[in-house]
């Protein structure tokens, strides 16, 4: 999800170049609330053994990825590709922009990053935290009844891409003759 400000339609051009296919698009605003729930992960506890500056930036940090979060409408986005969350990833560059700027600037972050936690774009770093992730922005999705119905025929060519929807779509019975 990235907050729309920073170069929405970049980003979905990126998507759609590597050849990911969205499974699934929306634009939605998250609340302070839905983004502290989001990065609960990043909330603590604050390791002890960190001192009080140490502790003001780790707990700053969060404070950053919630405000952002939070300061706009985004785009989330279901993608699927071979190996999507490493590739993904990839895409993205390293999360601090500075770093990206500077290994990968044609990253997305390297491209359009402004800060470590204003850097356009999440990715999840795992399937497990993808999973979780989905059902947190998209709890309307059922992923077991996806890879059982839709994503064979995914991997069989059978779509075409919706921009009017920006998604890709399964071609139906009817629709494929």
């Amino acid at each position: 999800a990235q907050p729309l400000r920073l170069c929405p339609q970049a980003v979905h051009e990126t998507i759609l170049s590597n050849r990911f296919l969205i499974v699934r698009a929306k634009k939605l605003r998250c609340g302070p609330e839905e983004s502290r729930r989001f990065y609960r992960e990043h909330a603590g506890p604050v390791p002890a053994e960190l001192g009080r500056v140490t502790r003001a930036v780790f707990l700053s940090f969060y404070q950053r990825l919630v405000e952002f979060m939070a300061s706009g409408p985004m785009w989330a986005y279901i993608l699927a590709h071979e190996n999507a969350v490493p590739l993904w990833r990839s895409l993205m560059g390293p999360t601090k922009v500075f770093r990206a700027r500077n290994s990968v600037p044609d990253s997305i972050r390297g491209a359009y990053g402004l800060t470590d936690t204003r850097n356009t774009t999440h990715g999840s770093d795992s399937p497990a935290s993808a999973s979780r992730e989905i059902a947190f922005f998209f709890p309307e999705f059922n992923e077991q009844l996806w890879y059982q119905q839709e994503e064979p025929r995914l991997r069989c060519g059978q779509v075409y891409y919706n921009a009017e929807e920006r998604v890709h779509c399964v071609f139906r019975d009817e629709e494929a003759d």
